[in-house]
């Protein structure tokens, strides 16, 4: 079903349909089940399996000795020409799936059996700029809305029942180069979410919403000099601005096209009430343009979920010059440590550094590689920033000549990109889709020009290994130890599950959904799905059986910006389906 766009005879099949389902009387989503959600096992109403994003699973009906015995048992297809790029995470509640597809979709299905019970599609203009593929990656759902952005950078809200559309808001300008992937997130009764579009120069913004209504609350610019509001009766009041003052780490009026979009979207930890969210690459990607720190680009944030303002930041990458965001998710966790409990956060960062911080106010724990082969710098100093190798920079152009090349490990597409890692309260591990790669990087002359790509850079990646460019590590965050590594000849590009049965879901551009023994790395488990997964697995428990859910879809950045390692992805078909597994409870082996 389109709203807008539908066609009558479809929505009445599609209502019928709904109240004829158990799920018709499903209650509303509310505040208490999103905070509740990483501790459930019935639905999943969080894009991350909980506000932390540590996507831990406490079921254990499903384990590694009875996994093999984990079956399909309905698949859905998204149908059309549009079968590429499936990244989401599924929801479900109340045995209704709700799920986004490319190209700015939404689907809510029966999640027993797999059928469409209604259809959203996003009339999207020709001229969108997405960067990285027509991908999304998920909903939130709230009160009786579920609620997603488009490609051309607005918040639609529909109808849980119905899929018609309650509201429709405008976030940023699409011809200017904004664009919105994430799923949104909701706190505290607010819609949170981040923009996309730092290849083109935007200044990157996050901010939130009435869920309701869509009536802006607060605006938090992510590029120093730029203020931030928080709206009353509708009016714009001053909030300070970010950083303090313009042109501070920026150059000029370099700021003033800034980039550090927080286009991944972010988490919320109820111990510190804060929002975390990571920021993308300054723009242009030509870091001799821009001499300084540049804020607040690829840098992790810790904001005030009430008003936006910034709490702390910690900046992964300053003066980037390789296109290392720092958006990767900040994951909340608990550790023990002489004998008191260290509120910590993780990050496994683009530019091949794991890093983990103070969550109650972002100071540098300890930071290690998670990769083997790290060549723009030497280390970290105590703080956590990074010891540059000052010849892995490309050099400076000129106005007729390209700067000199560099050969930089890892690639602009990161030791880890937007694929989200998970944590075991378990084994007190991070299991981290990872890729070793490289690429020759050289700069350029550019100028800004509104809607146009803002890069100033010139790339090619290649794979630091024949047999293997992505691996799946285990690694001991108190530590830095790597426990064990899974390699897979393709680069990983999904997300990752675990779960308290001893699990580790994740899947592979080859097609495979596949599970591992969470202690030993083991594989224990696959499936073919027919195309590339790099979707988010889930897991949840209905009817006293544990399912699990994946998309499948090739696509994403991969296929689009791959270099030398397009020609191992190369045969690699499109797709766009939904896959459900279950363990059936005549085989669920005692506990």
């Amino acid at each position: 079903m389109k709203h807008a766009g539908l066609r009558q005879p479809f929505l009445l099949t599609a209502l019928c349909a709904a109240m004829l389902l158990p799920s018709a009387a499903a209650l509303a989503v509310t505040d208490a089940e999103i905070l509740k959600d990483a501790t459930t096992t019935d639905e999943i109403v969080t894009n991350g399996l909980g506000l932390q994003g540590q996507r831990y699973s406490p079921l254990n009906i499903l384990n590694e000795q009875n996994v093999k015995e984990l079956r399909p048992v309905w698949t859905m297809s998204f149908g059309g020409e549009k079968q590429r790029g499936q990244q989401a995470q599924p929801l479900i509640k109340d045995g209704v799936m709700y799920v986004t597809a490319s190209y700015s979709r939404v689907f809510a299905v029966d999640a027993r059996t797999g059928r469409e019970l209604w259809q959203y599609e996003a009339r999207l203009p020709d001229d969108i700029r997405p960067c990285c593929d027509v991908i999304n990656r998920g909903v939130a759902l709230y009160d009786d809305l579920v609620i997603f952005g488009t490609l051309d950078a607005k918040l639609v809200a529909l109808n849980k029942d119905t899929g018609k559309v309650v509201w429709r808001k405008n976030v940023a300008d699409h011809k200017a180069g904004y664009s919105i992937t994430a799923a949104p997130l909701v706190v505290g009764g607010k819609l949170i979410t981040g923009v996309s579009g730092g290849e083109f120069g935007v200044v990157g913004k996050i901010e939130a919403y009435d869920p309701k209504n869509g009536e802006l609350l607060w605006s938090r610019p992510t590029v120093e000099g730029h203020m931030g509001y928080v709206y009353k009766d509708g009016k714009a009041v001053e909030n300070g601005i970010s950083g303090g003052e313009a042109g501070k780490t920026w150059p000029g009026d370099l700021w003033k096209t800034g980039g550090a979009a927080p286009w991944l979207g972010g988490y919320y930890d109820a111990d510190t009430n804060l929002l975390f969210f990571g920021t993308g690459n300054p723009a242009p990607w030509n870091s001799h343009l821009r001499p300084g720190d540049n804020l607040y680009s690829s840098s992790r944030l810790a904001l005030n979920p009430d008003d936006g303002s910034i709490k702390w930041h910690f900046q992964t990458t300053p003066h980037d010059g390789w296109d290392f965001d720092g958006v990767n998710e900040l994951i909340s966790f608990d550790y023990q440590e002489g004998g008191k409990t260290v509120k910590a956060a993780a990050t496994a960062d683009r530019n091949g550094f794991f890093y983990v911080l103070d969550r109650t106010n972002g100071k540098f724990i300890r930071g290690f590689p998670f990769v083997d082969k790290i060549t723009w710098a030497k280390g970290l100093d105590k703080n956590g920033r990074p010891i540059y190798d000052d010849s892995n920079r490309p050099g400076s152009p000129s106005a007729k000549e390209k700067g000199s090349s560099v050969f930089s490990a890892p690639a602009f597409l990161g030791a880890k990109n937007w694929m989200p890692m998970a944590y075991s309260q378990d084994t007190g591990l991070f299991y981290v889709p990872s890729n070793e790669w490289g690429m020759d990087i050289w700069n350029e002359d550019i100028a800004y020009k509104k809607g146009a790509a803002y890069l100033g850079a010139g790339f090619t990646i290649k794979p630091l290994n024949e047999e293997y460019i992505g691996v799946l590590r285990a690694i001991d965050p108190k530590t830095g130890k790597e426990v064990w590594r899974h390699k897979n000849y393709a680069p990983l590009w999904g997300g990752v599950l675990t779960t308290k049965g001893n699990l580790v879901f994740t899947g592979n551009p080859e097609g495979y959904l596949q599970a591992f023994n969470a202690k030993t790395g083991e594989k224990v488990w696959e499936f073919q799905t027919g195309s590339g997964v790099i979707g988010s697995p889930v897991t949840w428990e209905m009817d006293g059986e544990q399912y699990v859910s994946v998309l499948s879809g090739w696509g994403g950045a991969v296929p689009l910006w791959g270099g030398e390692v397009a020609k191992r992805v190369k045969n690699l078909n499109q797709g766009g389906m939904l896959w459900t597994f279950k363990l059936p409870k005549e085989l669920v082996a005692k506990r």
